[in-house]
C-alpha cells in the first residue's frame, strides 16, 4: 500500500481505530457520517468485522474488503483458528506452545491484525466468519477449523452461508500448505492437503499424540489436540509438559462450589447450542439443573432439546426466548421453569438442589438482551451462588 493512498473504514470499532492508528489518510465511517462517503469513489474500503453485509453502508459501498486483505502482503507465515466454538481456548492453546519461536496472537480476540508486529515469526489468528466473510485474497498457511454448527445466522443470512464463510480459506491456499477439518469436508476442493476428523480421538490417533498424555476433559481436550498438531505439524514436536500447564479462562465450563460444597459450573461463553451440547457431556451421570436462554440470533436451537430428550435434566428458561425455550421443553417433555432472570433461577435451583446434582449455566444464546457480556453474565451467576446461605 502506498502511504499516500487513501482509506476508508466501515466502522469505528476497535478493528477500525487500529487500522486509524497505524496508517495515515484514514477516515473512519458509521451510520452518522456515511452521507459524506463518495459511493463513486474506487478508494480501498476496509469494512470492521462486525458490520453484516445487509447494512446500507456496505450495500452502498464498492472495493470492499478486510483488514487481513488490506494486510496480506505484510502477514508471515500464520495459523488460522475458526469454527463455531473452541476458537478463542485453541488460539491460546497454540500461542502457549509457540511463543518461544516467536508467535504472537491476536486477530478477533485480543490485538487486531493492524497492531500485531509484523517482524514475528508466526501469526496464530482466532478468525470470525464475519472476516472471512469479506476476506477473498488473504489465506492461512496452517487452518485449523473446529466443528461447525448453527450460529450468526441473522448476521449471514442462513447457515450455508455461514458456513461458507468458515471454508472460504480453503479456496485460497496452496499446495504443500495444511489444513485440519471437520471430517464432513474431506471432500471439499482445495489444493491445501487436508487432514480430517470426526472427534478428539482420531485425530489423536491420525497425528499420533498420546490422548492419555493430555489433561483436559472434553471440550477443551479437542482445543488441545488441535494445538498440539499445530506444533508437530511445524516443528515435529508434541509438547504434553506445556499444554497441561494451560489455564482455560473464566466462564467455559468453569467449575466451582458454593458453601454447602455443592456443584456449579459456569459456562456463560456458550452462546449456541453445539457449545452446550459439548458442555454437557461430561455430566450425564449426574441430574443437571441447566439454565437456558437469552438473545439466540435466529438459530434453530431445536437440536439441543431433541438431544436432551430422556435424560436427567431439569431447565429454567431465561432471556429474550424464554418462551422458545418452554415451549421446545414441552414439546421433548422435559421439566421447565421459566424463572426468567438469574437471581429467580439460582434460588429455585437452591431449593432443588439434591446430592450428586450439578447446576450449569451454559445458555445457547448471547448475553446482551439481558447483560453487557458473557462475562458480565457469568460473573452475576457466580456472585449469585456464593451468596447463597450455607444452610
Amino acid at each position: 500500500m502506498k502511504s499516500s493512498e487513501k482509506i476508508r473504514v466501515l466502522g469505528k470499532g476497535i478493528t477500525a481505530q487500529a487500522i486509524s492508528e497505524k496508517f495515515d489518510n484514514v477516515t473512519l465511517y458509521d451510520d452518522n457520517n456515511f452521507n459524506d462517503y463518495d459511493i463513486n469513489s474506487n478508494e480501498i474500503t476496509i469494512v470492521s468485522p462486525g458490520i453484516p453485509p445487509f447494512n446500507e453502508m456496505v450495500k452502498n459501498s464498492t472495493n470492499i474488503i478486510s483488514d487481513y486483505d488490506f494486510l496480506y502482503e505484510d502477514i508471515p507465515f500464520s495459523i488460522w483458528i475458526s469454527g463455531t466454538n473452541g476458537k478463542t481456548t485453541t488460539t491460546q492453546m497454540c500461542q502457549h506452545l509457540l511463543e518461544e519461536y516467536g508467535s504472537v496472537a491476536g486477530g478477533n480476540i485480543g490485538t487486531p491484525i493492524a497492531k500485531l508486529d509484523k517482524n514475528s515469526k508466526i501469526w496464530i489468528l482466532e478468525t470470525s466468519s464475519f472476516t472471512l466473510h469479506y476476506t477473498n485474497k488473504a489465506k492461512p498457511n496452517l487452518y485449523i477449523l473446529l466443528p461447525i454448527s448453527e450460529d450468526h445466522i441473522t448476521w449471514h443470512g442462513s447457515f450455508k452461508e455461514y458456513k461458507n464463510s468458515k471454508l472460504k480459506p480453503l479456496d485460497f491456499m496452496n499446495e504443500g500448505e495444511i489444513a485440519i477439518v471437520p471430517k464432513e469436508f474431506e471432500k471439499y476442493k482445495t489444493n491445501a492437503t487436508l487432514i480430517t476428523y470426526d472427534n478428539s480421538d482420531e485425530l489423536a490417533e491420525k497425528l499420533n499424540i498420546d490422548k492419555s498424555k493430555v489433561n483436559f476433559k472434553e471440550p477443551f481436550l479437542l482445543d488441545a489436540i488441535l494445538a498440539l498438531a499445530c506444533k508437530k505439524i511445524i516443528f515435529d514436536e508434541c509438547d504434553y509438559g506445556k499444554i497441561n500447564l494451560f489455564k482455560v479462562d473464566e466462564h467455559k465450563v468453569e467449575e466451582f462450589y458454593d458453601k454447602k460444597n455443592r456443584l456449579w459450573v459456569n459456562d456463560s461463553k456458550a452462546t449456541n447450542i453445539d457449545a452446550t451440547m459439548n458442555a454437557l457431556k461430561s455430566y450425564e451421570n449426574k441430574k443437571i439443573h441447566l439454565i437456558l436462554g437469552g438473545d439466540d440470533k435466529g438459530a434453530n436451537i431445536e437440536p439441543l432439546f431433541a438431544s436432551l430428550k430422556n435424560k436427567n435434566i431439569e431447565i429454567y428458561a431465561i432471556g429474550s426466548n424464554y418462551k422458545r425455550i418452554f415451549t421446545l421443553s414441552q414439546k421433548y417433555l422435559l421439566k421447565c421453569n421459566k424463572t426468567n432472570n438469574l437471581e429467580n433461577t439460582v434460588k429455585k435451583i437452591d431449593e432443588k438442589y439434591q446430592e450428586n446434582d450439578v447446576a450449569i449455566l451454559s445458555p445457547a444464546a448471547s448475553s446482551l438482551d439481558q447483560f453487557k457480556s458473557y462475562a458480565h453474565r457469568g460473573k452475576l451467576f457466580k456472585e449469585l451462588v456464593y451468596s447463597l446461605s450455607k444452610y
